[in-house]
């Protein structure tokens, strides 16, 4: 394989109210930006600097996304966000070693990064974010 982890970007939550997850992890020292609306995801994302990572809280901000999650299966782990050096070659790569992607092509994410999702019946049952800055 020629894909590159460079390192974890972001361990993702999904709450249903941001601000109340804010104040409560900033109890434990994790205070960010004020949230940021990603509307291709429809998800408002607060980001809480870790170390080289972040804490990232979402919540829905519109019908998709956390919406169904929550819905579903109740706050709680959202998907791991991994940073990759190259985001197409690594979604062609993956495809062609036989995982499942939810997004075939880059999307616009959150700081305006590039990102594209794996599906988790492929990856373990984890919903994986790639992410290219």
């Amino acid at each position: 394989w020629s894909m590159k982890v460079t390192r974890i970007d972001h361990v993702a939550v999904a709450v249903p109210d941001l601000e109340e997850a804010r104040r409560t992890f900033a109890l434990l020292g994790l205070a960010g930006p004020e949230p940021e609306l990603v509307a291709s995801q429809q998800t408002l994302a607060a980001l809480l600097p870790v170390g080289d990572g972040n804490v990232e809280l979402i919540a829905p901000a519109g019908n998709e996304g956390p919406r169904r999650f929550l819905e579903r299966r109740g706050p709680g782990l959202h998907h791991l966000g991994l940073e990759v050096d190259d985001l197409e070659a690594a979604l062609a790569e993956l495809q062609a070693g036989g995982v499942r992607l939810i997004d075939e092509e880059p999307r616009p994410g959150a700081r305006g990064h590039d990102v594209a999702f794996l599906h988790p019946q492929s990856t373990g049952g984890v919903l994986i974010e790639l992410v290219q800055k």
